[in-house]
């Protein structure tokens, strides 16, 4: 267990810890002429059943706010100091209201300095701390009347012996999520080199482990841990550890960075959160600048509101923070806010969205995916999430969300396409039946049509289906619904191009006899094929005939029809399409003009515009003004395959 203390400056937060524990957690020069902490200070105790409870002093000076929020994040109990003589005090409250915030839900007073005064002030001070307890997280915490400064108190000694208890009844933290260490503290070691502390937000880490740091992406190997001060081959979360890492100096870390699972690394600067304005703050209105702590972070930034209204005093809200500076969080993860001038604290929320978008914030789809982002905060639930994702969600962004490494259980009644570099795009189910039908009745129209086309190109199809999954991003998606399709013989495939199973062209047996004629005749003159007129002439058949037939080959994709009477090859066509390629990647701009394509195939220019026209329209390229540039998301389909 790990406990923060919380209090107004002078209140005897220090002596208490050192009573408690043994150790002096003011460290610094400064902090012990003054008399008063300034930065966090971490003091440990054994524990009979073995474990140790570790405990983190903050400061208490108003100035010094931010370094409190700082230590009070990943804590399991709140250790709440008010001295006797002053009574609840101004950070006595701010701190309370910070741990309110952060979801501290567990803590114990100690009245420190009980001495100095009489019973009746006790009694007064403790009905006080009773009453702004009473509408917190934190009603009915016991309070222990102490004189840290006296040797062997009995209400220091009593109040150790409850968190002893405290600690030991605690239930240990989850352990299945993905690493993440917030970093508190970056100090060397004599022949050991960096050293970083910080508390153990998820997961685990072992000596020899591999992670990464936050702000540069540099990967890190753990040398060797400590946690809970003392020496271990692992680390967990709920835990105090001290790393030491090779791959970074300290120079290089500060307060505010994690060290994390290779896996979780995705910087930000938009979060969309649950927000909670406490009740003496004003009223939020748009663009109000404030002061963000979270994790061990402090950045600045500005509320964007979700709403119409400005936000009243008490109330709760989704809004979008702005950030001037990117950060890294998870959904679930708690944040404070302060004014602009880092003098109060006036909010506090939970991370919704850690990738928020700047456009679209307030749309119904866009609060219908918030909604599914609390489903999987409170109840680790990807259904809603996933079924938000129109077009799929990629796997790896869903274990970023969810900090967990994810199995099939996980994510059941889904279909998972393979992309690049490993991952897989996730879709429901139901949403991908629709988008099956959405390809099967495009191309059901373009068959009533147009019922004298073979079918249609791969990219036409991918047009037609799916206007709006033109971009690259999509092709996998695409590519996984042609083919689950063709696998499920909803679509067949001939040649070149994409029909429907029942989408047939016959052959009578003489058309199949003098097929066999014309096929290699058009094919042996390569790029300069016979018109129907030639063939017809060659052959002793009537041309309306020859041009019937041509017109049902091509219709099977055996034959490709470039202008009226002119068909060609497929072969021929793969080598033509192979040409295109070369020549427009030798030209800066990938351009294919009709002179390089002529000089190139030996035809006449009329004859390069046409088939050059034909790759037009079939979307193999596109034109642009003079010129035909290749289209990124099409690959020519040769006929081998």
């Amino acid at each position: 267990m790990i406990i923060g203390t919380a209090g107004h400056i002078d209140h005897g937060k220090t002596t208490l810890v050192r009573a408690l524990t043994g150790v002096e957690t003011d460290r610094l020069k400064e902090e012990k002429a003054r008399g008063i902490s300034i930065e966090l200070g971490y003091a440990y105790s054994p524990l009979p059943n073995g474990d140790v409870l570790g405990i983190i002093d903050v400061p208490g000076h108003e100035k010094f706010v931010h370094t409190m929020a700082a230590g009070a994040v990943g804590i399991d109990h709140a250790l709440l100091v008010v001295a006797a003589d002053d009574g609840v005090m101004p950070q006595t409250i701010e701190h309370l209201e910070i741990l309110q915030l952060l979801g501290v839900k567990r803590g114990t007073v100690a009245l420190t300095k009980a001495d100095r005064v009489l019973p009746e002030r006790l009694l007064d001070v403790r009905r006080e701390i009773t009453a702004i307890l009473a509408v917190t997280a934190l009603a009915d915490s016991p309070i222990f009347e102490t004189n840290a400064a006296q040797p062997g108190n009995a209400g220091v000694q009593a109040l150790r012996e409850h968190l002893h208890v405290q600690a030991q009844m605690m239930s240990a933290r989850p352990k299945d999520g993905l690493f993440r260490l917030a970093v508190d503290r970056v100090f060397t070691l004599p022949g050991q080199g960096t050293v970083v502390t910080g508390t153990v937000f998820n997961g685990q880490v072992k000596v020899g482990d591999t992670l990464v740091h936050s702000a540069s992406g540099q990967s890190v190997r753990v040398r060797s841990i400590h946690a809970q001060n003392q020496s271990s081959d692992i680390g967990v979360a709920g835990q105090r550890c001290a790393l030491n890492i090779a791959g970074l100096a300290k120079e290089d870390i500060e307060r505010g960075d994690w060290i994390m699972d290779p896996r979780l690394l995705q910087a930000t600067d938009r979060l969309d959160i649950h927000l909670h304005l406490l009740s003496e703050a004003p009223a939020l209105a748009q663009w109000t600048p404030v002061h963000i702590h979270l994790g061990t972070k402090r950045t600045t930034g500005h509320v964007a509101l979700l709403q119409d209204e400005s936000i009243e005093p008490g109330t709760e809200a989704r809004v979008q923070l702005v950030l001037d500076a990117p950060v890294f969080a998870l959904p679930g993860d708690r944040l404070i806010l302060r004014n602009a001038q880092a003098s109060h604290t006036i909010a506090g929320g939970m991370v919704l969205d850690p990738y928020a978008p700047a456009r679209k914030r307030r749309s119904p789809e866009r609060m219908a995916y918030l909604d599914a982002m609390e489903q999987l905060i409170t109840r680790h639930d990807f259904s809603a999430l996933v079924a938000q994702a129109p077009h799929g969600i990629a796997r790896s962004q869903l274990i970023r969300l969810s900090g967990h490494a994810l199995n099939d259980t996980t994510i059941a009644r889904t279909i998972q396409l393979p992309v690049a570099n490993g991952d897989a795009l996730v879709l429901g189910e139901q949403r991908w039946q629709q988008l099956q039908t959405q390809v099967v009745e495009s191309l059901s129209r373009f068959h009533e049509k147009s019922p004298d086309e073979p079918g249609v190109n791969s990219a036409r199809l991918r047009r037609m289906a799916l206007p709006g999954l033109q971009n690259s991003g999509y092709d996998a998606l695409y590519q996984g619904l042609v083919d689950a399709l063709l696998a499920q013989k909803q679509l067949s495939s001939t040649g070149a191009w994409l029909h429907l199973p029942q989408h047939t062209i016959q052959l009578s047996s003489a058309e199949q006899a003098l097929a066999e004629q014309l096929l290699p005749a058009i094919a042996a003159a390569r790029f300069d094929p016979p018109w129907v007129r030639d063939l017809a002439r060659d052959h002793s058949a009537g041309e309306e005939v020859v041009r019937q037939l041509l017109k049902k080959l091509s219709r099977q994709g055996l034959l490709f029809q470039v202008v009226k009477d002119l068909f060609y090859a497929p072969a021929r066509m793969d080598e033509l399409a192979a040409l295109t390629t070369d020549i427009a990647a030798q030209t800066r701009n990938g351009e294919v003009e009709a002179s390089a394509f002529r000089d190139a195939t030996g035809l006449g220019r009329k004859r390069a515009i046409q088939i050059l026209e034909f790759f037009d329209r079939i979307g193999y390229t596109r034109r642009v003004r003079d010129a035909h540039l290749l289209r990124p998301d099409v690959q020519w389909k040769s006929a081998a395959h």
